[in-house]
């Protein structure tokens, strides 16, 4: 497929390829019919995680939280506006490190919420601390 994007389904982990060109048409995943690209924050496991953040053509931003943090629970809803703002360009995604320890040790997360910024495969930035949508928008923006 020529001028295609792979993305991961968020949702089940299955991967999917689809025109570049319908990206912002709503493209859906094959396996289970969630939205690939909805402009919503994912919330994923370790499964999924790992195969969006090595495989995916599109940037794919993680906030590394967890329940009883509360500057965790304030940045929810910023990070929110961001992923809306940056709909189409960039994908958001969570993933709760007190249900999934093993990711906090294997990324050397020491503190959180932390953001970690991917694209092609790899690790670009990270950002650490609760931050308004306009710093989230600017980072990603930045790094890109």
């Amino acid at each position: 497929m020529e001028d295609a994007l792979k993305l991961s389904c968020l949702s089940c982990g299955q991967a999917n390829r689809f025109p570049k060109a319908k990206l912002e048409a709503g493209p859906k995943c094959a396996k289970c019919g969630a939205l690939l690209a909805s402009g919503d924050v994912a919330e994923i496991g370790i499964k999924q995680h790992d195969k969006a953040t090595q495989t995916d053509d599109l940037p794919l931003i993680i906030d590394y939280w967890a329940p009883w943090c509360g500057p965790c629970r304030t940045m929810a809803p910023e990070f929110a506006k961001a992923a809306k703002a940056l709909r189409f360009k960039t994908r958001f995604a969570k993933i709760d490190t007190e249900q999934f320890p093993a990711i906090s040790q294997r990324m050397q997360i020491r503190g959180i919420p932390l953001l970690i910024l991917y694209a092609k495969g790899k690790e670009v930035a990270r950002l650490s601390g609760a931050r308004p949508a306009a710093d989230i928008e600017g980072f990603v923006r930045q790094h890109l």
